[in-house]
């Protein structure tokens, strides 16, 4: 199987933040899974460097354009390091070979592409024109001040796609999710699509038009372009049209109309295959309010990381909130979410258990089980299937919530039958109870795998397992004795 998840690529006028993560972890998520299951992955990110918002971020620095984008972009590559991701290709659109891949895009649209003039309110912020009847008190819908703006421009038959993309969305109910956002889109469109002004002669910091002297590219064209430039176009086709009918863009909510709308319509015009699902997540409020650096509330990754761990941060990121939803970064909520969930019911099943086969001089298997121990035996082997369903619709919360079902149903298993005094009087049932745990263990391991890597990697070295595919559950274990485990969430 094929399989492709990309993040959109962060525009560099500002410093990463925690949505940046939110939005790359999640990505990385699906990836991870992907992979894990045998499937063929490609998985990309990057950033977005050029438009009129970049060069005059770099004029406000007192930099060269250039350097400044080197500066900012390497922020966000540090960025991947500080979250563990597993990102296949990190994609600048300043590279040539993006460059030569966004000319080769404009080519093939050329048939819906004609020379004409704007006039208009632009937003820099957002790199959009805005409609005279959404500016209000010289502001966007957005918030951002726009400024009138005269310039030669090309267009691009964004009207032409009117019915062709509500067709799509029709056909295809799953192309744009949640649900609540398809309607969204829906509800734009069926109000009427306008030409779009693709083309800026203003300045100068983008890529080239194919034949046109002074003209560069509209910056979502440019940036849109990315996800295929990073499969390889235009030179690998083939690998282009395979990934990208399998892959799933994971983007803000805030720009779902350039993936849902604009991107699929350059796609038909350019006779490219579309995406597989459009994804549009939530924002994250900080303490009850927007982010906002004037308050002083901005979630900083890297410092929230340094306190609480990665993996308990990507942890408390999807199991707080479902994963297309608005959800609130509250310190508190982190904490009971490490305290109750990862060290009172992870933590203490994996000590509990290990510690105890590690004293008693290791796991002696038996899997002749009985209707006590089934239940929990069939749940763990059932996990992976019932994660594949859910990952695949993107419901990340859900899938957490589905382990922690095996989480506390393996803890009150080891309540119920008391191991500890197994060992005194029934060393046959003993080793039943203690078979059926590690089964469920090893199955926890790979759940939770893809949200806490590092996590999951300490559990399989616990238990001797390779951790390398969803096949291994299918193996039953030998005899054998156990490394010490350690807390996984030591307690301050």
């Amino acid at each position: 199987m094929k399989f492709c998840v990309t993040t959109p690529i962060y525009y560099i006028n500002g410093e990463p933040h925690i949505g940046h993560a939110y939005a790359s972890i999640a990505a990385d998520i699906l990836a991870r899974f992907r992979r894990l299951d045998g499937s063929e992955v490609h998985f990309s990110t990057g950033t977005d460097e050029h438009g009129i918002k970049v060069a005059r971020s770099a004029e406000t620095a007192s930099m060269d354009v250039h350097k400044f984008s080197d500066l900012m972009s390497q922020g966000f590559r540090d960025l991947g390091k500080l979250i563990n991701l597993s990102q296949d290709d990190f994609i600048r659109t300043t590279e040539e070979r993006h460059i030569l891949s966004s000319q080769k895009l404009w080519r093939l649209m050329a048939d819906d592409i004609y020379k004409g003039s704007y006039s208009g309110w632009y937003s820099a912020r957002d790199e959009e024109y805005v409609s005279e009847e959404d500016v209000v008190d010289g502001k966007a819908p957005s918030g951002a001040p726009v400024e009138w703006m005269e310039e030669e421009s090309y267009f691009f038959r964004l009207s032409a796609y009117q019915d062709k993309l509500l067709e799509l969305y029709e056909k295809n109910p799953d192309f744009i999710a949640p649900v609540s956002r398809r309607n969204e889109v829906i509800s734009f469109v069926k109000g009427g699509l306008k030409d779009l002004s693709i083309s800026r002669s203003k300045f100068d910091w983008g890529i080239p038009i194919p034949n046109a002297p002074g003209h560069v590219m509209y910056v979502w064209i440019d940036a849109l372009a990315n996800y295929i430039t990073s499969l390889g176009f235009p030179e690998n086709t083939h690998r282009v049209s395979e990934m990208m009918a399998n892959c799933v863009h994971v983007v803000g909510k805030e720009i779902l109309r350039f993936h849902a709308v604009y991107w699929p319509a350059f796609l038909m015009s350019a006779g490219l295959t579309l995406p597989k699902r459009i994804f549009a997540h939530g924002w994250w409020t900080s303490e009850g309010q927007k982010m906002s650096k004037s308050i002083g509330n901005v979630v900083d990754p890297q410092k929230t990381i340094e306190k609480y761990g990665l993996d308990s941060v990507r942890y408390f990121l999807f199991r707080e909130i479902r994963f297309g939803e608005d959800g609130d970064f509250s310190e508190k909520a982190l904490q009971q979410r490490i305290s109750y969930d990862l060290a009172n019911d992870l933590g203490n099943l994996v000590q509990r258990v290990l510690a105890f086969i590690q004293k008693i001089g290791g796991l002696r298997v038996n899997y002749d089980f009985t209707d006590a121990e089934m239940p929990l035996f069939e749940d763990s082997r059932n996990l992976v299937e019932k994660l594949r369903i859910l990952v695949d619709k993107q419901d990340l919360h859900g899938a957490l919530i589905e382990i922690w079902k095996l989480v506390s149903a393996s803890n009150k298993f080891v309540n119920d039958m008391r191991p500890w005094e197994l060992a005194r009087e029934d060393d046959n049932r003993l080793n039943l109870v203690l078979t059926a745990l590690c089964e469920s263990l090893r199955a926890i391991a790979f759940g939770i795998a893809p949200f806490m890597p590092d996590t999951a990697r300490k559990i399989f070295d616990f238990m001797n397992v390779e951790g390398k595919s969803f096949k291994e559950i299918e193996a039953n274990f030998s005899d054998q004795v156990f490394p010490s485990p350690f807390l996984l969430f030591p307690r301050e």
